[in-house]
């Protein structure tokens, strides 16, 4: 008995295509996988900035509190600042980051306005309040940090081949970094400023 050698080649080139087409789907879905991660890394990341900015606002009525006595000609400024606590606590995401940035800047004018106070600046529930805000302040800088990798590997695996050309057709759209003001990049040192 024997075995037409065409069809032996025919069935071993199929299994050939089949097999390259298996590799091909293959790496496909692992291309997409991998940007799927990295989209839910940045969302993940969001996540965390979003925490960090929900607990520096959880302060703010104790702060207030703590200086409300002290700063009565200062009500403009206490009332602007509950209600931006108020407006970020009603939003999320790109809009809560963007808040935040208003948010800093009548934070630190509450810092400065305190100069003006010394009883205030001895006052131990202060200066406790301040402590706190000094390490919210840090860990807001590490969320940053940490959103802006995350950004930064989404965007360049939406940037490169092969996993540009999938990016494309899936529609995946690249993500902003947290980017901060020129008087934010100024730090604000509470200490400093209730201490001149």
């Amino acid at each position: 008995m024997s075995t037409n050698p065409s069809k032996t080649e025919d069935k071993i080139l199929a299994l050939w295509l089949i097999g390259g087409l298996a590799l091909c789907v293959l790496f496909i879905v692992t291309l997409f996988n991998t940007l799927i991660a990295t989209k839910n890394g940045v969302d993940n990341a969001a996540a965390g900035v979003d925490a960090i900015l929900k607990k520096r606002y959880d302060l703010i009525p104790n702060l207030i509190a703590a200086v409300e006595a002290y700063m009565r000609h200062e009500r403009s400024l206490l009332e602007g600042l509950t209600q931006l606590r108020t407006q970020a606590l009603a939003t999320t995401g790109e809009e809560r980051r963007k808040l935040d940035k208003e948010f800093t800047k009548q934070l630190g004018g509450l810092f400065v306005a305190a100069e003006n106070y010394p009883d205030l600046k001895a006052n131990q529930n202060f200066l406790q309040l301040q402590a706190a805000l000094n390490e919210v302040e840090e860990q807001i800088s590490a969320a940053r940090r940490a959103f802006n990798a995350a950004v930064t590997d989404y965007n360049n695996s939406l940037e490169m081949f092969p996993s540009s050309v999938i990016a494309r057709r899936m529609k995946f759209q690249r993500k902003a970094l947290f980017e901060i003001t020129p008087l934010e990049r100024k730090s604000i040192e509470v200490a400093q400023l209730l201490d001149r």
